[in-house]
């Protein structure tokens, strides 16, 4: 029998139990509500929804009362999981039930991933399963961005290296493979000091250095060695790594490929400096020019003065000669200038070739045999006959040089045409049917360097004294101004092979004449202008018109010829010899006001330069006469002639 202690002390700790239980599910629900994973609550018999929080209706976009009664299955943002009776008897049999990335659909459409947790329990005599939800989107965001990033650097153009503070690779892209040659198994746990040349190893200490400060390095232009040996140049910046805690752990390096611009930049001020070059050298030629027509003129009226047995007239025609070679350097400048008169015609370039084969044998050694091989029906060309003999003179030259012990040089023409196949890989070509001539040797070849510089002006492998460094790129220019293209192979000791490439045309074949020096010099009685701001060379002129019997006025530019034309009252001036180029007022607009007080007037220009002078000074125009300076002056008295007569000049090389 109990008594009234016992009884009170039963009821006290019933009631502390009750109490600590209202606790427990006061804080349990407590719990549940501000929960920040949602959480539903499922009867484990049914299947069906006892509870859920807040946290998950409004993530979805329900209310209690939308879930509460219902199955999972029942619900639209869960259609993409298995069906309700597969989930049960999963948890039935194994208790547990997990997906790591269900997607739902929320009420308002809105795609969500979240993670899924089922856990079956007991609650007093009854099986309860709960739910755990938890939103994972933002999450999956930020992987698939850190993913994206990963792609980036793993897939980037650049080099991106990872280093630790002691300068090992921990971490190497695909950009970096490709860069330095080196895969990442390669590299992974070695030194990045491997890249650096052996001259750039206080370039790797002083970046360590500053690596391990935890300093940034802008980006600077370097150079690197690949796993080949080769050496590249590269951009390279660095970065510090650290930890939350800012503690330097390594650094990452970003770098690229500069060589092509550094190939570009040098080719920039290659171009700048052959711009400056080729003007210095137009201008030296074009006053060259002027002094070379004083000395083969005046040595042309000594000799016309001299005993033709006496001593005098030998040592005249040497100096004539010495001038005409020089007129062929000049001629070399004003090509590689671009300022050089191309007078092209239509021909066959079997017979220019033929025309200068004695020329050309006697240019090489008796130990060089020299073979030219004609191609059959070859197609016509156009191009100036004097500079593919200068071309050729080159080659031949080259050629010689390059067999000192002997050989064999072979001069080809044949037909070709140039497809999609061979312009694609021989860089401003273009497809079409050409006549090809081929000059080879059996000498020395080239080596790769000298190759890189082959059409380089100024540069020559002949001992000093001995080359200008001109031929080939005079070559080259010449060929270009013909609308053609020129290439070559080489291979040390087996020779090199030129190969020029002229368009061929449908037109007839240009008639050529040759000036002929012999018969007598043509006479008149008109009245001429000589224009020439030159002394000696307007001299000059002045007295072989004036010694065949014409009546000449002289002017040294042209104000000064306007002036002379205004006083001028005498017989009309039929006919003016003007430089194009010239002090205070040139050629072109002299001309332009003579013409109005004389409109029938004619005019001969001269120059020392030509192709870009007359476009840019408004002078190479259909039926303008032209005569390049320096000149014979028996062509400069039948072009005269010509003109005054109204007839075709036949003493210039084209009729």
């Amino acid at each position: 029998m109990k008594t009234n202690d016992q009884n009170g002390n039963g009821k006290d700790n019933e009631t502390r139990t009750e109490q600590a239980l209202r606790a427990s599910e006061i804080s349990y629900r407590r719990l549940f509500e501000a929960a920040k994973d949602g959480i539903l609550i499922l009867d484990a018999d049914t299947g069906r929804i006892n509870d859920v929080n807040p946290f998950l209706f409004n993530l979805l976009g329900f209310s209690r009362s939308d879930m509460v009664g219902k199955t999972v299955g029942e619900l639209s943002p869960f259609k993409d999981m298995e069906s309700n009776k597969v989930m049960l008897e999963r948890l039935q049999k194994d208790g547990y039930v997990r997906y790591e990335d269900l997607p739902l659909e929320t009420r308002d459409g809105r795609r969500i991933a979240v993670e899924f947790v089922s856990n079956v329990y007991q609650v007093g005599d009854h099986d309860v399963i709960q739910c755990n939800v938890r939103d994972i989107t933002e999450r999956k965001a930020a992987e698939k961005e850190r993913s994206r990033l990963a792609a980036i650097i793993e897939w980037s153009d650049d080099a991106i290296v990872s280093i630790t503070a002691n300068g090992i690779v921990i971490g190497w892209n695909h950009g970096a493979e490709r860069l330095y040659g080196y895969t990442a198994e390669e590299m992974i746990g070695r030194s990045i000091s491997i890249l650096f040349p052996p001259d750039h190893y206080r370039e790797y200490l002083r970046i360590m250095k500053e690596v391990k400060d935890g300093k940034s390095v802008p980006s600077f232009d370097t150079v690197r060695q690949r796993k080949d040996g080769t050496l590249i140049n590269v951009s390279v910046g660095i970065t510090p790594i650290e930890t939350l805690e800012g503690e330097i752990v390594g650094a990452s390096k970003n770098s690229h490929d500069i060589t092509r611009i550094k190939k570009l930049q040098a080719q920039f001020i290659e171009a700048q400096k052959m711009e400056v070059i080729g003007q210095l050298a137009g201008g030296v030629a074009h006053d060259f020019n002027n002094i070379l027509g004083v000395i083969i003129g005046y040595s042309d009226l000594v000799v016309a003065e001299l005993s033709p047995d006496g001593p005098g007239q030998k040592y005249v025609e040497e100096i004539r000669h010495a001038a005409e070679r020089a007129t062929g350097l000049t001629r070399q400048l004003l090509a590689f200038s671009r300022k050089q008169t191309v007078q092209p015609v239509v021909l066959d370039l079997n017979d220019t070739v033929i025309d200068l084969d004695k020329m050309l044998r006697r240019l090489i050694d008796e130990n060089i045999e020299m073979v030219i091989v004609p191609g059959k029906e070859i197609g016509r060309i156009k191009a100036d006959p004097g500079y593919i003999g200068q071309v050729l003179m080159n080659l031949v030259v080259n050629a010689r040089d390059a067999m000192p012990n002997g050989g064999k040089l072979t001069i080809t023409t044949t037909n070709v045409t140039l497809d999609e196949s061979y312009v694609r890989t021989h860089t401003g070509t273009i497809p079409g049917d050409y006549v090809m001539l081929s000059v080879s040797d059996t000498g020395t070849g080239m080596t790769d360097e000298l190759k890189a510089r082959m059409f380089e002006a100024f540069f020559t492998t002949k001992p000093k004294g001995k080359g200008t460094g001109l031929g080939l790129v005079t070559c080259q220019t010449i060929v270009q101004q013909s609308g053609g293209y020129i290439s070559f192979d080489s291979e040390v000791g087996k020779g090199t092979i030129f190969r020029i490439y002229f368009p061929r045309v449908e037109q007839p074949i240009d008639i050529l004449t040759k000036l002929d020096e012999t018969s007598s010099l043509p006479r008149g009685t008109e009245t001429l202008l000589v224009v020439e701001d030159d002394p000696s060379l307007r001299y000059l002129a002045c007295a072989v018109l004036e010694a065949q019997g014409y009546k000449v006025l002289r002017a040294s530019n042209g104000q000064d010829a306007l002036h002379v034309a205004r006083e001028h009252k005498g017989l009309p001036i039929s006919l003016v010899i003007a430089d194009v180029i010239m002090p205070l007022m040139g050629g072109k607009v002299m001309v332009e006001w003579l013409k109005t007080t004389y409109p029938d007037l004619k005019i001969l220009f001269t120059s020392g330069y030509t192709d870009d002078a007359l476009f840019r000074y408004g002078v190479q125009e259909e039926g303008v006469k032209f005569l390049p300076k320096p000149y014979p002056q028996v062509a400069l008295l039948r072009k005269i002639r010509a003109m005054l007569d109204n007839k075709t000049d036949t003493a210039m090389i084209r009729k």
